[in-house]
């Protein structure tokens, strides 16, 4: 029983051992193992080991109470009571230690099992961001594209307003020049039709004197 206490308790120290400190490929591999022993029947067989190293415990530590006992009514241990309070004594601690680092094991590849899953969640979070941040660069460089965009089309608009401008003021001195053409056409008209009506006159003035002296002569 003592040799088999002792060898569970190497093999449950080397578990945590390799669990606290990272040597090579041996964390993933006591991982592994204490996953195995954490799926399908494993956590009834464990506890039902645990259960009954405490109910062992709890006997030597009852026959270590008991030899304490008898010593103390007869006032001397017999060396038989000696050997068995030893024995009983090395049983209850190694079954303590046992069952305590079947405790800081399960504990260690709990958490150990967190910080992996920490780890991934960190790393897919690490990589959303980058790929935020590639968007907003992406997103950034589209806004400064679309700004000098902007401000090409508002040079364009002023050159083209300018442009504007001008040809209106182009049309206004035209149209300027057309009324002063039509207002010129005008008078023209209006000089031609006087001298007209004074060139009837003038027929009928000399009509009248050739009939004048046409009527002298006869």
């Amino acid at each position: 029983m003592i040799q088999l206490l002792f060898l569970v308790l190497f093999m449950e120290g080397a578990v945590a051992l390799l669990l606290m400190v990272k040597i090579g490929p041996l964390r993933e591999l006591a991982m592994k193992c204490v996953d195995q022993v954490k799926t399908g029947k494993g956590p009834a067989t464990v506890k039902t080991l645990a259960c009954t190293m405490s109910v062992i415990l709890a006997s030597s530590i009852a026959s270590i109470l008991k030899i304490q006992n008898r010593g103390l009514k007869l006032g001397t241990v017999t060396p038989m009571d000696q050997v068995l309070w030893r024995t009983h004594l090395l049983e209850a601690s190694l079954i303590g230690f046992t069952l305590f680092l079947a405790f800081v094991i399960d504990r260690l590849h709990h958490y150990l099992r967190k910080v992996i899953i920490l780890r991934k969640t960190v790393s897919t979070s690490r990589e959303e961001v980058e790929k935020l941040q590639k968007e907003n660069r992406c997103f950034n460089e589209k806004e400064q594209k679309s700004s000098n965009d902007i401000k090409k089309l508002q040079e364009d608009m002023a050159n083209l307003n300018e442009k504007l401008q001008k040809i209106k003021s182009k049309l206004e001195e035209q149209e300027t020049r057309a009324l002063s053409a039509e207002a010129y056409v005008a008078a023209l008209q209006k000089q031609s039709e006087e001298l007209l009506l004074e060139y009837d006159r003038l027929l009928e003035d000399n009509q009248i004197l050739q009939t004048q002296a046409l009527a002298f002569r006869g």
